[in-house]
């Protein structure tokens, strides 16, 4: 009787010791709303066969895409651990995955971690410019319109298939990342092949500096053009780039965010509003990993946010894209303004209430064209 005790309690020791070397955690985010968009101005013969109109209806992922996955960790000693995210988005309107129907289409990496060298993940993932400037953007690289991506297009929760990142562990607040993509997107056809040079190559990276409430960033991403693009834009030996610089400091009564960016020989992912199909299948996919020479911009963010008691906060934006270069000269593209303000109100630790108003002037850089965005929502952590 002694030794079967004796058994059971070894055998309990054991798997204590498992379930803390091993751990696998489900987490998710549903987020859904009620909202208004409006387009006007639009003319016949723009570049993204967009139509005017207006919409009152359901949106989803508003503040944060609505998704679930799988985070693991397996210690294997010596402060070193393997590392898996496997995360899949939706839309909570109707329970379609997102992101082209993919099966993991936010995330889908395994990698090695330390506290002392840092993290190298293998596999689709988020860019440098997305991770580092979500937490200076006022609306959390969230809000559709009104995020920083739709000015700062490497910074628009930019995912490459395909691809090796590092991540340095934070050294008195610097942190660095690098990463490089074989192929960045090998759904499209047009830009994915065999051979090496026959895919479209992504190359990231960036460095920041977070200490207590200076946060500040810089971010560099290229796009190195397939072969297989034979003809139409890009057949020429362009190479797309963005470099960012951004900061934020918490005042404590207020948070100011500042950035600046500069575009080069294309765009990066194109810009989407919440609800509205039209700009979003249009401009999004005709704006997503492309390729215009001689197409420049320079990219501004000035954006506030501040607390309103223990459980509210209140934020705003301005946001404008300057296009230059004869790419934009020959095509009359026009300078785009985005006016934004946003509302949260925290019911509990996971779940809260949201508003949002966004307003842009020349959107996607076509000359008259106006988009609205108007949305309530609520949405829940797990």
């Amino acid at each position: 009787m002694k030794k079967t005790l004796l058994a059971a309690a070894l055998l309990a020791g054991f798997a204590g010791v498992a379930q803390a070397e091993t751990s696998v955690t489900l987490y998710g985010i549903i987020d859904t709303g009620i909202g208004y968009n409006k387009i006007s101005g639009a003319k016949d013969g723009n570049a993204a066969k967009i139509e005017n109109g207006s919409r009152f209806g359901m949106i989803n992922g508003v503040q944060n895409g609505s998704r679930w996955g799988l985070r693991g960790s397996e210690d294997l000693g010596d402060g070193l651990r393997a590392v898996f995210t496997l995360e899949s988005g939706f839309d909570s309107g109707n329970g379609k995955s997102g992101q082209s129907s993919r099966l993991f289409g936010r995330q889908a990496t395994i990698g090695l971690a330390s506290d002392s060298w840092g993290q190298l993940d293998f596999g689709r993932q988020t860019n440098i410019a997305s991770k580092y400037f979500g937490s200076i953007d006022p609306f959390g690289a969230g809000f559709g319109q009104a995020n920083i991506g739709t000015a700062f297009s490497a910074a628009n929760t930019q995912r490459y298939d395909n691809m090796v990142m590092y991540q340095t562990p934070s050294f008195s607040g610097f942190q660095f990342g690098i990463g490089y993509s074989f192929n960045a997107d090998d759904t499209k056809d047009a830009q994915t092949g065999f051979r090496t040079a026959d895919n479209t190559r992504a190359i990231t990276t960036g460095l920041r500096y977070v200490n207590g409430p200076l946060n500040v960033a810089f971010s560099y991403d290229q796009l190195n053009r397939s072969n297989a693009l034979k003809s139409g834009p890009g057949a020429d030996d362009t190479t797309p780039r963005q470099y960012i610089l951004g900061g934020s400091y918490d005042f404590e009564v207020v948070k100011l965010a500042l950035a600046v960016s500069r575009t080069q020989n294309g765009w990066f992912a194109g810009p989407g509003v919440n609800g509205n199909s039209m700009l979003s299948d249009s401009y999004g996919k005709d704006y997503t990993n492309t390729f215009r020479k001689d197409f420049k911009a320079n990219s501004y963010l000035v954006g506030l946010s501040a607390p309103i008691g223990g459980a509210s906060n209140v934020f705003g934006s301005w946001q404008m894209v300057d296009p230059k270069g004869d790419y934009a000269k020959d095509r009359d593209l026009k300078k785009m303004h985005v006016f934004s303000l946003g509302y949260t109100y925290d019911l509990s630790k996971r779940t809260n209430l949201y508003a949002y108003g966004s307003y842009s002037k020349n959107y996607a850089l076509v000359e008259d064209l106006k988009s609205t965005a108007i949305g309530v929502g609520l949405r829940h952590r797990f």
